[in-house]
């Protein structure tokens, strides 16, 4: 019997490298294979090497521009590909659009058409907004305040009318993502609260430090995306979307803050009582994948997220406090390589630097 192929999108990203790692621990026999288009492949963070090793096949590919045959024999599509975050997606609305919803759903009828079982889709939280009146569940009013939320959204409507029984397709809800990762990330709440802790010695919080955000680690999202890729029709339906998590996700983000502190000794936090309310604020309900996937639920506690980025931190010798402005922010990362001429408004590779960064180069 051939083994069993997946498709990963968006691999060489912050999630990604923990997505194929679990993928390869829990599948042996599976082939795996990634696709990304390595804008963010050279954003290394202390690994000694390329955490791809594990992936059977590598293909460097816009996700927009897949073609059928690319999809040839592949049972499960993970589709983790999106211009990733609200400053981004502000930034690059269109692109935003094109990336995560237009070719999410497009990849999804090729791959449907081809055979595929399983369609996993990593959705967002986000689109909860600003949501009062206790944690938000699936069949709740939705919300979305950002074009990255709205494109989730988008998605899921149209994902929804390509599943059947033979097609299942899993949207999964993830909270705001934190954890140490061969790709580091530091534009994530709790990842920028560890990185100040450890760079300056203080976390300031630019809010008030009531908003309520739900976190996961990057190693539970992938245990989640496992689950999803073997979910059949008659758990949870041919289309479903659910919030992945567990109820001790919801945290304020005041709560956040004190967390980090209590596990790096020495770290001071300051609130800031005077900023205009955060509306990005929701709780989420957790109890449909509780049901769905009890053998699945998170694990890593806030406290092991924190200690892995600690010592993640401090394995590299991190010692940036202008961190907003490095490689560690992805907004940033796309900024510097646009301002190159390596990427057009719509985050496509141009294929030629600007004279002026070739000029810099040669000199």
């Amino acid at each position: 019997m051939p083994s069993e192929q997946i498709l990963i999108t968006g691999n060489m990203g912050y999630v990604g490298p923990a997505v194929s790692r679990h993928l390869r621990a829990s599948r042996p026999d599976a082939r795996l294979t990634g696709l990304d288009m390595g804008l963010f492949a050279h954003c290394l963070t202390g690994s000694v090497c390329l955490p791809e090793r594990v992936l059977d096949q590598q293909r460097f590919a816009d996700v927009r521009s897949v073609m059928p045959d690319g999809l040839r024999d592949v049972d499960v599509v993970v589709s983790l590909a999106a211009i990733s975050n609200d400053p981004m997606g502000s930034a690059f609305a269109p692109a935003t659009d094109a990336v995560n919803h237009v070719a999410a759903v497009r990849l999804a009828r090729l791959a449907k058409e081809a055979g595929a079982r399983s369609y996993v889709f990593a959705s967002s939280c986000s689109v909860y907004g600003q949501a009062e009146g206790g944690p938000r569940r699936e069949s709740d009013p939705l919300n979305p305040l950002t074009a990255y939320a709205r494109s989730k959204i988008e998605t899921e409507n149209d994902l929804r009318e390509l599943a059947d029984d033979d097609f299942v397709v899993t949207c999964l809800r993830f909270p705001t993502a934190c954890g140490m990762s061969d790709r580091l990330r530091l534009d994530l709440v709790l990842n920028d609260f560890v990185a100040s802790a450890v760079a300056s010695g203080r976390i300031d919080i630019l809010s008030d430090g009531t908003p309520w955000r739900p976190l996961i680690d990057i190693r539970d999202m992938a245990q989640a995306i496992d689950w999803a890729s073997d979910r059949k029709a008659a758990s949870g339906g041919a289309f479903l979307a659910v919030n992945v998590g567990t109820p001790g996700c919801n945290y304020q983000v005041k709560d956040l803050a004190a967390a980090v502190a209590a596990q790096i000794p020495g770290t001071t936090v300051s609130v800031n009582p005077d900023a205009a309310p955060d509306k990005r604020s929701y709780q989420v309900d957790f109890s449909l994948y509780g049901q769905l996937a009890p053998g699945f639920l998170p694990v890593v506690s806030l406290e092991e997220s924190i200690r892995g980025l600690h010592a993640g931190l401090t394995r590299m010798g991190f010692a940036e406090r202008n961190f907003r402005e490095s490689q560690y922010m992805r907004l940033k990362v796309l900024a510097s390589l646009q301002k190159e001429g390596l990427v057009n408004e719509q985050v496509a590779w141009t294929g030629e630097p600007a004279p002026a960064a070739k000029a810099g180069a040669a000199a």
